[in-house]
């Protein structure tokens, strides 16, 4: 004879029936502190060197960029560096033009390797450099074309984690290869690449910042102006990139950021809430995260999680420099950002 089952389990298999669940059954996900599945992870230029040379001959450039995205083991296969970024290193090779599309996930491009390449975005040809930012706004035309004689290479940072979750995703292939380039070269450079002076007959405020392109001059100038300075005990010398109208961040969900570890400096452990992916610029380090060291070199890309505990130190000969993408303004806009020092 079967026991009767009791009035609790007959609950329990009614509402689990009906796709619901009680809160005293999944309360262990209220953790005290963030619990990202995305892990600290190093892609070594060593390997993405080796991955760039083979993928000029194993990959044509069609409708499709030759990009390789860099997962994080920790996501099970998710299109993500971290739970809201993707990271990924392109190659474009003398004489290809990579299609013209659109998507609403905001991009941005630095600039690793080769000069004279552009993008073109909204009709503005964008011509590029190595250390050079290239922004990439949601929902706007765009296309890379490479008319030198050099191979050139990039890293992506798009927010495709974060737009996924929120369901708005949208993307659109261009008509032509190329978009109709309407604006003159470097015009946005020409217009607010003068720090705080923007003009005063420009009325529109997007979003996002109107300068499509940050110069590695102007960068690299500004972080040895402030060489002398104390700096953050906690990221060196440390600056943003920000849009020329508002000062705010370049993107409404991407943070970009440049920082000058200098020689023979050992900087402060803390945590942030956000995630963040480093490109190593210069120099060479060790970061300490979560307990587990990272040695790392020009070239080297590292995903570091929400919250976790980190901190960077230079163990090389010359100034070290970090270039990063965060998604620190959707964190702070929504009121969650908190940090943590030793």
């Amino acid at each position: 004879m079967n026991a009767p089952i009791k009035a609790e389990d007959q609950f329990h298999q009614l509402i689990h029936q009906n796709h619901m669940w009680g809160l005293w059954e999944i309360a262990s996900q209220m953790t005290p502190h963030p619990r990202p599945e995305a892990i600290a992870y190093q892609w070594k230029w060593s390997i993405l060197k080796e991955v760039v040379k083979q993928s000029a001959t194993a990959v044509p450039v069609g409708d499709e960029r030759r990009a390789m995205q860099l997962f994080n083991p920790g996501l099970n296969g998710q299109w993500a560096t971290t739970n809201t970024l993707i990271a990924a290193v392109q190659v474009l090779l003398p004489g290809e033009v990579a299609r013209a599309h659109r998507h609403s996930p905001a991009a941005i491009r630095f600039i690793i390797q080769g000069s004279g390449a552009y993008t073109a975005v909204e009709g503005e040809k964008v011509i590029m450099h190595p250390g050079d930012l290239v922004l990439t706004p949601s929902w706007q035309w765009h296309d890379h074309g490479n008319e030198t004689s050099e191979t050139v290479v990039w890293m992506d940072g798009l927010d495709v984690p974060l737009t996924k979750a929120l369901n708005a995703i949208f993307f659109e292939m261009g008509k032509e290869l190329r978009a109709q380039n309407t604006k003159p070269v470097n015009g946005s450079q020409a217009l607010y690449g003068h720090g705080r002076l923007s003009p005063t007959w420009t009325k529109e405020r997007p979003q996002f910042s109107p300068l499509m392109l940050y110069s590695w001059d102007q960068t690299l100038s500004a972080l040895h102006a402030l060489r002398a300075r104390e700096g953050s005990p906690y990221e060196g010398i440390a600056l943003e990139y920000t849009h020329p109208q508002t000062g705010g961040p370049v993107m409404p969900t991407i943070s970009c950021r440049v920082q000058m570890i200098r020689k023979g400096e050992k900087l402060k452990a803390r945590r942030v809430t956000g995630s963040s992916v480093f490109h190593v610029v210069q120099g060479r380090g060790r970061s300490m995260i979560d307990g587990k060291a990272f040695d790392w070199e020009k070239g080297d890309i590292i995903a570091l999680p929400s919250w976790a505990l980190h901190a960077h130190a230079n163990s090389g000969t010359e100034d070290a420099i970090l270039f990063s993408i965060s998604d620190r303004p959707v964190i702070e806009s929504l009121g969650f950002y908190r940090e943590q020092t030793e």
